[in-house]
């Protein structure tokens, strides 16, 4: 026969689920006044960059960018996906495009949303499918049901970032021992190649000085391709 249980432990238990529940929806609501605070601010501060550089500005959702960009994988996560604040020209004489990005993860009250930065470079050397991240949890444990990545005479290097490519030769003419030194030298980003563009991103916003770094790296990357396989790629 259950035991009754009495009404005062029934209703210490709502009392107690109802103050969680407020709490929780007080704790989200402090968190998202923050972080809108805090990206107000920092538009201003992207606006300035932008016009600094001569580039456009448009802070405005587009949910068809990740499309533009089908092979970056870290377009393509979740749902709800768009890019916003997005800055635009040249650098160095090539398109950029440089933007903040959110997805989200799960639905309702299980909902997780995700805003990162990035930068897109596209090149007038042709370019083959190359992933260059940076080392992390997730990826020693990839590795041990076959995933693994491309290897380097630097220990540190390997140690430090995970590098995939369909082509090693590309790999190892794009990641030569200059091309290493500039990237352990580097912001801690990740950075994929596809055919005709490169991207760098992180998994948080980027500030001004972070868009410069990123942008110095890609072009570094660039500017160290070695002659002959510019040559090779451009069919000369």
């Amino acid at each position: 026969m259950p035991i009754p249980i009495p009404p005062l432990v029934i209703f210490v238990v709502a009392v107690g689920l109802l103050v969680l529940i407020f709490a929780y929806r007080i704790t989200r609501g402090i968190m998202f006044f923050r972080k809108s605070n805090r990206y107000t601010h920092r538009r201003g501060r992207l606006i300035a960059w932008a016009y600094s550089h001569g580039m456009s500005f448009t802070p405005s959702k587009n949910q068809g960018f990740d499309d533009l960009f089908s092979n970056f994988k870290c377009l393509r996560r979740g749902q709800n996906r768009c890019s916003y604040n997005r800055m635009e020209g040249e650098w160095d004489g090539l398109p950029i495009k440089a933007f903040d990005y959110h997805y989200s993860i799960g639905v309702d009250e299980h909902r997780i949303d995700y805003d990162f930065s990035a930068v897109i470079i596209t090149t007038r050397v042709p370019l083959k499918p190359l992933y260059i991240g940076r080392e992390g949890f997730l990826d020693k444990l990839t590795e041990s049901v076959g995933f693994d990545d491309i290897d380097f005479e630097s220990a540190e290097f390997s140690r430090k970032f995970r590098v995939k490519s369909p082509d090693k030769r590309w790999a190892y003419d794009v990641i030569h021992a200059r091309t290493i030194e500039h990237l352990l030298a580097g912001p801690e980003v990740n950075i994929q190649l596809d055919f005709m563009h490169i991207i760098a991103w992180s998994d948080d916003w980027f500030s001004p000085a972070d868009f410069d770094a990123a942008i110095e790296l890609i072009s570094g990357i660039l500017n160290r391709l070695p002659e002959y396989v510019v040559k090779r790629q451009r069919g000369d």
